[in-house]
This record gives C-alpha cells, sequence and structure tokens, in this order.
C-alpha cells in the first residue's frame, strides 16, 4: 500500500483539484437570472463527483507515466528526483498495468456519474460532448508517456495541461453547473493553467539530463535550461498577472485581494529558480509550487464568494 501511495504520488493532487474548487465556487457564488433561487445553479453532488473524476484522471497520469518512462528506460540511475516505483522495482509492470486500466475505468465511472448528473436526460448534445472530453482526458492521461507515439516525448505535456487542469477543469466544471460559459472566468481558468504548466516545467527542468539521454524531448530539453528559466518566469508572472486582471474586472473590494498573500511564496519561489544551479535542488520546489497554486485556488475562491454573496445581499435588501 505504501508503494501504490508513493507512485500515486500525492503532493500532484491539491495541484489537479485548483481549476474544480475555482470553476465550482464561482458557481456557488454567482448570481443567476433567477433572483429567488441565486446559487440554485450550484450542486453539491457535481462538485463532488468533479473533484473524485479529476482525482482519477491525476492518479491516472501518474501511474501511466511511471509504467511509460519505466518501460522506456527514461528512469533511470541519472534520473535526479525521487525514484519511481517500476524503477526501483516495487512494482511490476504487469500491476501497474492492471492499476492502469482499473482506474481508467473508474474516472471513467466517475465522469459518466458526473454528466449524468449535470444533464440527466435534457441535452443529449452536451452530454455526449462531456463524454467523449472525458474519453479524451482519459486517453491523454496515458498517452502522455505510454507508446511510441507519447507526445510527452515530442514536448506537448505542456499544452496537455494547460488545456485540461486549467481551461477544462475550470470552465468545463462551472459549465455543468450553469450551462453558460462565463467569458470572465476564462482569466483564473487560465492562471491555473498556466501554474499548472510551471509545476510540469519545474520537473522537466530537474530532469533535463536524463532526459534528454533518453529522448524524452520536453520543451526543456529542445530549448535548454537558461530559456527554459525564462519560460517559467512566462509562467508564473503570466498567472498572477492574468488573476490580478480578473479582480479588477470583477470590482473586487481591497479586502478582497487577500489572496496576493499567495503571490509572495510565488515571487521567492522565482528568486530561487533563477539562482539555481543544480537541477536536483530545484525538486523541494515541486512541491512548493503546487501548494501554492492550490492556496491561490482556495483563496481566491473565497474572494469571489464574498464578492458576490455581497451583490446577493444587496439585490434582497433592496428588494424589501
Amino acid at each position: 500500500m505504501k508503494h501504490w501511495i508513493e507512485a500515486a504520488r500525492l503532493r500532484t493532487l491539491p495541484l489537479s483539484v485548483s481549476g474544480i474548487i475555482v470553476g465550482s465556487m464561482y458557481a456557488l457564488a454567482h448570481p443567476t437570472t433567477d433572483i429567488l433561487t441565486p446559487t440554485e445553479v450550484f450542486n453539491w453532488r457535481l462538485f463532488g463527483f468533479a473533484i473524485l473524476t479529476t482525482l482519477g484522471l491525476q492518479i491516472l497520469s501518474n501511474f501511466a507515466n511511471d509504467y511509460g518512462d519505466g518501460v522506456k528506460g527514461t528512469d533511470n540511475d541519472d534520473r535526479v528526483g525521487p525514484k519511481r516505483a517500476i524503477q526501483s522495482g516495487v512494482i511490476s509492470r504487469k500491476a501497474m498495468k492492471q492499476a492502469i486500466v482499473i482506474t481508467a475505468m473508474l474516472t471513467l465511472l466517475s465522469a459518466v456519474l458526473l454528466i449524468y448528473f449535470a444533464f440527466t436526460d435534457t441535452n443529449i448534445f452536451y452530454t455526449l460532448f462531456f463524454l467523449g472530453l472525458g474519453i479524451l482526458a482519459i486517453i491523454s492521461a496515458i498517452r502522455y508517456t505510454v507508446g511510441n507515439t507519447a507526445y510527452g516525448y515530442r514536448g506537448y505535456g505542456d499544452l496537455f495541461v494547460f488545456v485540461f487542469f486549467g481551461l477544462v477543469s475550470t470552465l468545463g466544471v462551472n459549465f455543468l453547473y450553469s450551462k453558460e460559459i462565463d467569458a470572465l472566468l476564462i482569466l483564473p481558468a487560465a492562471a491555473i493553467g498556466l501554474l499548472s504548466v510551471g509545476v510540469l516545467n519545474l520537473n522537466n527542468m530537474r530532469d533535463e539530463e536524463s532526459d534528454r539521454k533518453s529522448n524524452k524531448n520536453t520543451i526543456v530539453v529542445k530549448i535548454g535550461g537558461a530559456k527554459a528559466k525564462i519560460y517559467h518566469y512566462f509562467l508564473i508572472v503570466s498567472a498572477m498577472v492574468s488573476v490580478l486582471i480578473f479582480s479588477i474586472l470583477s470590482n473586487f473590494k481591497f479586502d478582497q485581494y487577500i489572496y496576493l498573500v499567495t503571490f509572495i511564496p510565488l515571487l521567492k519561489h522565482l528568486h530561487t529558480v533563477s539562482k539555481n544551479e543544480n537541477p536536483k535542488d530545484l525538486d523541494p520546489e515541486l512541491k512548493k509550487l503546487a501548494l501554492s497554486t492550490f492556496a491561490l485556488a482556495v483563496l481566491l475562491s473565497l474572494c469571489i464568494i464574498f464578492f458576490f454573496s455581497d451583490i446577493l445581499v444587496n439585490l434582497f435588501l433592496g428588494g424589501r
């Protein structure tokens, strides 16, 4: 059990649900067109299955990554990070392959239930669209490192993370509640996606040399460590700017900028990366960046709730 928990990489799980939290809390707080039921758009059952589905996708991706890199020999003695399950031999290839199949089935089941509770039988087009999106997400999670055409070995992992753990996670779950796309929500969705890519980029910066030897052509391998740092600055700074623009456009009050405290560890993280000369020393930064992203998602969600709650209170009081 200990080895399976390690293979699931628990430190990546808070990051994976960050978009779900922001998109869901936006739905909880955002007033609907019906003044009598301003928060009816939110549903705790949908929230629960959205969390389960996203966790399933993340764990599936972690298992598949362990399997794919292990089979290809990418995880070897040259690797800087902690030893993987197949690399160290604590879990066999056969057992990991079975775990991938089981996790994929459970994730698909959770996704089907999520879609059913969101649309029931009211909109067949939305149902089929999200079902296809869910299947695509599962396939993409596996194909990141598994197979001869694994896209993670061609430098497309960043795009997958940005789309699925940023845009799809945040905007998609909000659509399941509201049945509409709020253009303003694209900004925090992009921020979560950029920070998630930052975690992946940090991982690839740490493993640059071993990845290059194994022909795993991540963006870091393609552009080199020096430019990868600049790329990393762009990801983190762009995420912070996106959230700030969202706050300004949402007319946040002064006390609703409390989420800015999470910028402190993000800026300290950038300073650490800028001074880094030993890739091995970047490993602790993975957890710090992931938790900082999760903290930003939680605090921003609270600020969103407080902002729209004030609007709702004024609407009700004004109508009396």
